[in-house]
């Protein structure tokens, strides 16, 4: 496995290259740029299905929108009292939530 770790055209900076075989040597600074030594090479970055998903899920932009209004009922009834929790309902969504991490059935 060869890994390079470029300066991204700074001057000064040394370029390394390392090898998980051959001499041992972990990594070997190259000529800076700008003296006719080797060019950096372009990063790259390969990201996994999960790992874009978890990147869109991050943005702002991606998520559902929100009922300000329906948070704003909710944000008053808990004011004054009037909140109403509906524990049968909670049971069951979280008896569902089980079951489907436990892959015996779906929602």
């Amino acid at each position: 496995m060869n890994t390079t770790i470029s300066n991204n055209g700074l001057p000064g900076l040394a370029q390394a290259t390392g090898s998980s075989k051959g001499s041992g040597n972990a990594a070997t600074p190259a000529a800076p740029a700008g003296t006719g030594g080797p060019t950096a090479a372009a990063d790259q970055l390969k990201l996994t299905d999960s790992a874009r998903a978890l990147q869109q899920a991050t943005r702002a932009d991606a998520g559902a929108t929100v009922d300000t209004l329906k948070v704003e009922r909710i944000r008053q009834s808990l004011a004054d009292g009037s909140y109403q929790i509906n524990a049968a309902k909670i049971a069951d969504r979280m008896t569902a939530m089980d079951r489907q991490a436990g892959g015996t059935g779906k929602v």
